[in-house]
């Protein structure tokens, strides 16, 4: 196989310098869409969300980007805009699923910045324009699995998180990325009600080869278009392999740090929410199976809408060697 060579949900139901070399597989064929399906899929995709976008609100019409197919494209119908838009936690804005809709109106995404700091030896902080702007927005279609059982396969736009961190450049004693979230409790209703257990900022954090993986994405689009603040606006991490409550939104600080930073679940209960948070279909929520998942936009919470969940969400033969002498049922 050959080799590509890179140098150096919330989950709340009632109920020297850069590595030295790493190597990573380059992705499957049946992981690639055709450019003559995705291109098929583009025009579906634009007209669907032009006339979904036509029934937001202004604050939350997106722009469109200009991007490119990329690689690791699930080989699944996407999950409907209305639903991928309308159906979300983001605590920040209220805790029912339509919360975040409806109650971002006053959410402002520009003017923004992101910090890039810490272990590094060119700290940097950048206006989300011209982040945006400096790196190549690229389509990836991925599969997204909540800790709460439910599913959606989700087009976005975005770049490696790698392509960013090598920019700044790690030191040798980086072991971990921290990530920070907004704090605007006059614009995140959320934020002043609500959990009282969670502590504001949102913060989350990986293992620096987990960051570095090339399927680790910072999304500042979905659908072709620019996030809206319901999902995360103006940019968001995705990590597929991984919980949903991992893809932190509205990120304001990018860390690196020697030691494993606290994160926003495992602070408010370790015992139900563990730092790496790998799909794992063998590992139950205390409170909850995850053998199966629910496919939002494909039926009803019974029946037809269900589906098996895959270990790592599908993505076991690209990630699994990061954890080879882990044991998933303890570190989880």
């Amino acid at each position: 196989m050959g080799q590509v060579r890179y140098v150096a949900c919330l989950p709340f139901c009632p109920w020297g310098r850069i590595m030295a070399r790493w190597s990573y597989p380059r992705p499957l064929s049946s992981e690639i869409t055709p450019r003559s399906a995705w291109l098929s899929r583009r025009r579906f995709v634009a007209a669907a969300t032009s006339a979904a976008l036509g029934g937001l609100a202004d604050h939350a019409r997106a722009d469109a980007l200009r991007t490119r197919p990329g690689p690791f494209q699930a080989g699944e119908t996407p999950t409907p805009l209305t639903d991928v838009t309308h159906y979300n936690n983001f605590y920040e804005f209220g805790m029912d699923k339509s919360d975040p809709s409806t109650y971002s109106a006053a959410f402002r995404p520009r003017p923004w910045t992101v910090t890039v700091d810490g272990l590094v030896s060119r700290p940097r902080v950048w206006d989300i324009d011209d982040l945006m702007a400096a790196m190549p927005i690229e389509e990836r279609l991925y599969r997204m699995r909540c800790v709460e059982a439910w599913s959606m396969v989700i087009p976005w736009d975005g770049f490696p998180l790698a392509t960013l961190l090598q920019q700044a450049e790690p030191l040798g004693n980086a072991r971990y990325v921290a990530f920070e979230s907004v704090l605007r409790p006059e614009q995140m209703p959320g934020q002043r009600t609500g959990l009282d257990s969670l502590q504001w900022p949102y913060v989350e954090g990986l293992r620096l080869d987990e960051a570095m993986h090339p399927l680790t994405l910072l999304a500042v689009g979905l659908y072709g278009q620019t996030l809206p603040a319901q999902n995360g606006a103006p940019v968001r991490l995705v990590v597929p392999w991984k919980y949903g409550f991992k893809g932190i939104k509205s990120i304001v600080r990018i860390r690196l740090v020697e030691k494993m930073p606290p994160t926003t679940w495992n602070r408010m209960n370790a015992a139900e929410y563990g730092f790496f948070a790998n799909v794992n279909p063998d590992v139950n929520h205390p409170r909850w199976s995850q053998a199966s998942e629910r496919i939002i936009g494909a039926g009803g919470f019974f029946g037809g809408g269900r589906k098996k969940t895959l270990m790592f969400n599908g993505y076991g033969e690209q990630v699994a060697g990061l954890y080879g002498n882990m044991n998933l049922r303890t570190s989880y």
